[in-house]
């Protein structure tokens, strides 16, 4: 089985349950607080992991308590952290309000996150050399993510970019990305394209395409997923779950995407492997506490 080499954030995600989304300006009571584990890079690192990847992270966090907090869980979970380092300063926080229908809001405050540099991807690039398979997200500097990206393509690797939260990115950026795994709005934003139907999704996807990427596969929340490439298209259905928390979803699917294509997994075996972790991870509060294991996956009813 080929290594995984996770690059991104490490927040701590500070997690309150309410009825309704505030309005602006107004103050709501909210009943369950949580302090749970987070941040994108560390969310899909966490789902590979537990997935039965081979997994190293590459990172930042505080000298604060929440760092310490973020290590221990990563560890706890077998991610390798020889190249998550300690920055002087606070560890990244998310502030997420979550309703009663699921849906959350999240503000990042990036902390360590936005320290992490280009020549701290140097100090760590025994972690890329020694995987296959490298992620990414946009939770830390873009020029360290343009960097990190063109570090793996010189050294023959797979690159996949999962582009939240999105940005604009240069051309620089997207034509060392091998898979791009947006949602439709994060599509949109990167492609210019305004998406109503699965038409302007194709069109959009080809716009990425003709910058350079050679796959994407779009996220469609519960209607599934739909991979794209120059000569194919393929739809995927996703499975139905009574959803309760979409946080770390996406982080999920992510992940456990580049463990199926580290076992040799075509792509509609990683897709559909991708869709049941997804959904299973719907189906519990949090961002990590939510991202279900091997066992949970493979013994599930769907």
């Amino acid at each position: 089985m080929k290594k995984i080499c996770v690059i991104g954030s490490l927040n701590m995600d500070l997690v309150v349950n309410v009825d309704e989304m505030p309005k602006k300006g107004q103050t709501l009571i909210g009943s369950k607080f949580k302090e749970i584990p987070g941040g994108k890079g560390a969310n899909q690192a966490v789902a590979a992991s537990r997935l039965g990847g081979d997994v190293y992270m590459i990172g930042k966090v505080g000298d604060d308590g929440f760092g310490q907090s973020l290590l221990k869980q990563l560890k706890a979970d077998k991610v390798k952290t020889d190249y998550v380092q300690i920055e002087k300063g606070p560890s990244g926080v998310a502030l997420i309000t979550v309703d009663k229908n699921a849906e959350n809001s999240i503000v990042v405050s990036p902390g360590a996150n936005f320290e992490l540099t280009e020549s701290d991807i140097d100090k760590c690039i025994d972690g890329i050399k020694e995987s296959s398979i490298v992620v990414i997200q946009l939770e830390t500097p873009i020029d360290t993510i343009k960097y990190a990206l063109e570090k793996s393509k010189e050294l023959g690797k797979f690159t996949i970019l999962n582009p939240a939260p999105a940005v604009k990115l240069s051309d620089d950026i997207i034509k060392n990305v091998d898979l791009l795994t947006p949602n439709e709005t994060e599509l949109e934003i990167l492609s210019g394209v305004k998406i109503e139907n699965e038409d302007d999704i194709k069109k959009a996807a080809n716009v990425m395409i003709e910058k350079g990427v050679k796959q994407l596969i779009v996220t469609l929340g519960s209607k599934g997923s739909l991979y794209l490439d120059k000569d194919k298209i393929e739809f995927k259905k996703s499975y139905k779950v009574e959803a309760v928390d979409t946080t770390a979803a996406g982080d999920s699917y992510t992940g456990a995407l580049s463990v199926a294509f580290s076992q040799g997994k075509d792509i509609d075996e990683a897709m559909d492997f991708a869709s049941k972790v997804g959904a299973l991870c719907v189906t519990n509060i949090g961002a990590q506490t939510s991202i279900p294991n091997l066992y949970d996956v493979m013994n599930h009813k769907f």
